[in-house]
């Protein structure tokens, strides 16, 4: 199995989940920890496009074995906002706060309030592409609960609990969480990879 790679990203939040996830013999190298100071830009329509950028961006750059992800909250009764845009939903900011609050915003008076975290990781191994995807169903809660997490885990309730993203610590999170599945199924591919 390859034991190490270089995560793409500039978010230390998502750094932190990836890392509480991971096997102790597993060792995934931030941009940071490789030397490598970098904002990829995320262009596109879709996560799978965006996140297959930011791989693709960091392995040409290094040449070694990497990984990237994008995720998008997908609110169905307003046409799966804030989606692809979840980030920068209320501006260039990427303000978590403000985001949140244009999200209400848009729900005001809305009944339905299914919703769903979307990841797409993009691995790629020796010049090979491979994606992965991991969703967590659940809803969108009139006012923000909870001080953990980021983005918009304080007006997240996941199906099957209770409570926000934002009122859980990581181990609960992971019960859950969209970026544990697809990373889940990416170390489970690396595995296999090995046995090949």
């Amino acid at each position: 199995m390859i034991q190490e790679l270089i995560f793409a990203t500039g978010n230390k939040n998502k750094a932190i989940e990836i890392e509480s996830a991971l096997p102790q013999n597993f060792i995934v190298k931030t941009m940071q920890e490789a030397g490598i100071e970098l904002d990829i830009p995320e262009p596109y329509e879709t996560l799978e496009e965006n996140s297959k950028h930011k791989a693709h961006t960091i392995y040409q750059l290094t040449k070694i074995n990497c990984f990237a992800e994008d995720t998008g909250l997908e609110v169905a009764s307003i046409n799966n906002e804030p989606g692809v845009k979840s980030a920068r939903y209320a501006g260039e900011s990427k303000n978590d706060q403000k985001n949140i609050e244009k999200l209400l915003l848009r729900l005001t008076g809305i009944e339905n309030r299914t919703a769903r975290f979307k990841t797409v990781m993009t691995l790629i191994v020796n010049s090979t592409v491979y994606q992965f995807e991991g969703i967590c169903t659940g809803k969108i809660i009139d006012s923000p609960t909870g001080t953990k997490g980021f983005g918009y885990d304080p007006v997240f309730i996941p199906d099957g609990s209770t409570h926000t993203f934002a009122e859980m610590n990581l181990e609960e999170k992971n019960k859950f969480s969209h970026r544990k599945k697809a990373l889940t199924k990416m170390l489970a591919f690396l595995n296999n990879l090995k046995a090949d």
